[in-house]
């Protein structure tokens, strides 16, 4: 898995029913690309993940959707 700053991180429900949680990548911690991630979320909190299985990235970047 690799991404930029800017990309999307979309973390797919795990059960029947639940949503997907999509992150915003702020800094990669990583050596090209790879986890771990800085990513915000909507509301503004800030972690650090590194992915697993059942996550992809969105390489569109936050204006290429407004």
């Amino acid at each position: 898995m690799r991404a930029q700053k800017g990309d999307r991180l979309v973390v797919h429900g795990r059960v029947v029913g639940q949503n997907d949680h999509v992150v915003e990548v702020v800094e990669v911690l990583g050596r090209d690309g790879t986890p771990p991630y800085r990513v915000r979320a909507e509301n503004g909190h800030e972690t650090i993940m590194s992915p697993g299985p059942d996550s992809v990235v969105d390489h569109r970047k936050q204006s290429d959707t407004q």
